[in-house]
């Protein structure tokens, strides 16, 4: 079995995000980058399907720029055999995600596809899904438990209402939650390793050809307003006065 695994590089999570002064974007010249942390989790669960025995390859792809490399060489460092840069400098929207992965599903023809829930950068929540559709294949999303068996995975999902299971054939594509499991820690002769394992690099254009459809404009990005200070008063009386001045009652 061939698994697939999405990843996407972000601002680490560590770091204070700081809007540029115009306003056009997320500054990161001279800031730290990593694998998205659900993606990383997606990596070792991918990794330890294999360590089990019931696959043979990991293929990890991302999209984006050419300093993406470096979060590929990390997910090779931690175990994966191969990784795909689909190259592009502009921003790319899930919808366009979702249907360059599926060209590289097409050329690849994995039997599973693991990928984070969403992206700590723009929370859509939004590629697996419209990947899973776009392949005609079924979908396990939020994953926090995952069992292979006889072509057929069974996934506990985190919901609303608490805990599902649920049975899919596959192919099919996972989405991972948070508690699937702790990615493990990448060490220095892995990271040399990693760097003799392939990783090829194809522009985005010989991907997916001429797509334009960016259905969603981002005009403008700016900080959340400080937060005020807090005032205190002597009675509900005062209490309610107050909330009326604010016009919140």
């Amino acid at each position: 079995m061939k698994i697939l695994v999405a990843i996407k590089r972000v601002v680490d999570y560590n770091v204070r995000v700081q809007v540029k002064s115009d306003g056009t974007g997320v500054a990161t010249d001279g800031v730290k980058m990593s694998i998205n942390p659900f993606d990383e989790i997606a990596i070792e669960e991918a990794l330890r399907i294999k360590e089990k025995g019931q696959a043979e390859e990991i293929v990890v792809v991302t999209i984006g720029s050419n300093d993406a490399q470096q979060q590929l060489r990390t997910a090779m460092a931690m175990g994966a055999d191969r990784a795909i840069l689909v190259e592009s400098d502009a921003h790319v929207q899930p919808l366009q995600a979702a249907n360059t992965l599926l060209k590289v599903i097409e050329q690849e023809q994995p039997q599973l596809v693991i990928t984070g829930k969403q992206a700590i950068d723009d929370d859509n929540n939004q590629t697996p899904q419209m990947l899973a559709t776009l392949w005609n294949r079924p979908q396990a999303t939020f994953v926090s438990n995952l069992e292979i068996d006889n072509g057929k995975a069974t996934a506990t999902r985190e919901v609303d209402a608490g805990l599902e299971t649920i049975e899919v054939d596959l192919p099919a594509v996972i989405s991972t939650d948070l508690r699937l499991n702790e990615p493990r820690f990448v060490k220095l002769p892995d990271i040399m390793k990693a760097k003799r394992k392939p990783l090829d690099v194809k522009p985005m254009a010989d991907v997916l050809g001429d797509y334009s459809d960016q259905p969603l404009e981002i005009t403008h990005y700016e900080p959340p307003q400080p937060r005020q200070k807090g005032i205190m008063v002597d009675s509900v009386d005062a209490l309610i006065n107050e909330l009326k001045e604010r016009g919140l009652v």
